[in-house]
């Protein structure tokens, strides 16, 4: 696995080695002692497999998926949370004052924005780098695993790019014109430059089906049975690669931006008839076993430290002022059903005598075994930190289905009832003040609320009194170091 000391798009994603911010001329740093040089990685298929790993590893980093782009900053900017940690809790605590104001001039979110941005390029040049060199060391491989591997690692960059996207480059309702960010696709000095909206969702479709072709010989998609014996396992548990139908769920997530609802509709279709992510069992559930739904978790991180981020962040013993919602705000979040699984068994009380009207989310935290229990497939549903889950689709289909003059109540009524919710009677007036109730509730926490709010360029949001769209408060403005000196275009 490679490291950045620092990246600069300006330099056309070049990899540098690990430390601190630098300036243009220490590109070319001492390799620390750990560095792994590109000749001895790639000379071996498992070289490429731990590089792989490397990255989807990198993804668990608090910048991005470990809390910033999940329950960190995209959730404050969605305004999810009542109450946010003190500065006893989150390095990034003073911060999340500013941007909840949308305000990313100030230094505290200069500097998250900063991190979102340089730790997903760097996963961008890792990535990069393997897919490099593994067109001409196919003969490596065996079985069918440089097609899983180049597919998996297309996927991850057009995934990293895509979350870009969403957070650097105006919405396809604004102006699908409007400059972006650079689309990496490469290790090198040559610069890359910066593409319209238009141009990087063009190039993330690409990556993806290109991705979804190598995969067709996925094991998720064939059936094909893999034990520990195949391979050592390498293609067990699916759900932690960028698997096939995780890449049909993103094609999902991509056609919804750029308004290609049609499209949209039958990625999500695919996922869901696959019948590969059955909605979590309440028998399961309801001791405590599995508080993430694994089982409908289409594409997840396997994050170890998750229950060091539980203890840190959404601990209701604690005595520290943690992410947490009021128990008014939760009743109101599920529309006083109590009946709701993810009312009764995602979130617990507080146990503090200031905290004991808090909700606290149970969501991230690892499965409970009781005393003298011995529960055979708890590595199954620990560390499980979901970025893509099945309720998503239905959610998007419902839209796409709304949209065309379908059925959206019925693909409404399928997520509700699976949780034990009351199905609605007929359609609401409101439709979308509807749907952002119900990805509220399934994917709270999850990193996209923000994203809906944006895809949809919603003037105002639930509980701020900010205009979204005369502020521009939808669009990162791009670090600093990616401005002047790369004399990049206005992205706002």
């Amino acid at each position: 696995m490679i490291h950045l000391h620092s990246i600069y798009i300006k330099g056309a994603c070049l990899l540098l080695m690990l430390g601190g911010a630098t300036s243009c001329n220490d590109w070319l740093d001492v390799q620390p002692a750990s560095q792994v040089e590109d000749t001895e990685l790639f000379t071996t298929e498992n070289g490429f497999k731990e590089a792989l790993a490397g990255v989807y590893s990198s993804m668990v980093s608090t910048s991005t998926y470990g809390m910033e782009m999940t329950f960190g900053t995209m959730a404050v900017l969605g305004h999810e949370w009542s109450n946010l940690p003190s500065s006893s809790v989150a390095a990034n605590a003073q911060a999340y004052e500013t941007l909840a104001e949308y305000d990313y001039s100030s230094s505290l979110s200069e500097g998250v924005i900063a991190s979102i941005w340089a730790t997903s390029y760097n996963g961008i040049a890792n990535v990069n780098n393997l897919l490099n060199h593994i067109d001409t060391r196919q003969s490596l491989f065996s079985n069918n695993n440089y097609a899983i591997i180049k597919g998996e690692a297309l996927a991850l960059r057009a995934f990293l790019h895509f979350d870009l996207l969403r957070c650097f480059g105006v919405s396809y309702a604004v102006n699908s014109n409007m400059p972006s960010i650079p689309y990496c696709t490469d290790l090198t000095y040559r610069v890359f430059p910066q593409l319209t909206v238009q141009e990087v969702a063009a190039s993330i479709e690409a990556d993806l089906l290109e991705a979804e072709q190598l995969l067709q010989v996925d094991p998720i998609l064939t059936g094909e049975e893999i034990t520990e014996l195949d391979d050592n396992g390498y293609l067990m548990n699916r759900q932690v690669h960028l698997n096939y139908y995780a890449v049909k769920a993103l094609q999902a997530r991509l056609y919804m931006w750029m308004q290609r609802y049609g499209d949209a509709e039958a990625a999500a279709e695919e996922v869901i008839n696959s019948g590969a992510f059955p909605w979590a069992e309440l028998s399961v559930i309801s001791v405590g076993h599995d508080y993430g739904f694994a089982t409908e978790q289409i594409f997840t991180l396997n994050n170890t430290t998750l229950s060091t981020v539980f203890d840190t962040y959404f601990d209701p013993e604690s005595d520290n002022v943690n992410f947490s919602l009021t128990s008014t705000a939760l009743s109101e979040y599920f529309e006083n059903i109590t009946t709701d699984y993810r009312y009764l068994y995602q979130w617990r009380s507080g146990t503090q005598n200031e905290a004991v009207n808090n909700r606290y989310l149970l969501k991230y935290s690892n499965p409970t075994i009781n005393s003298g229990e011995t529960f055979e497939e708890s590595p199954y549903y620990s560390n499980k930190m979901p970025l893509i889950r099945v309720g998503e689709m239905y959610l998007i289909l419902a839209e796409c289905r709304y949209r065309e003059g379908g059925d959206a109540l019925a693909m409404l009524n399928e997520l509700r009832t699976a949780r034990s919710s009351s199905p609605l009677s007929t359609l609401p007036t409101d439709f979308y003040a509807q749907l952002i109730n119900e990805y509220r509730r399934e994917l709270f926490a999850e990193g996209q609320l923000f994203f809906l709010y944006k895809r949809l360029n919603l003037t105002n949001v639930s509980g701020s009194e900010v205009d979204m769209v005369a502020q521009r408060a939808y669009t990162f403005p791009l670090p600093v170091s990616e401005t002047d000196p790369a004399q990049r275009e206005n992205n706002r």
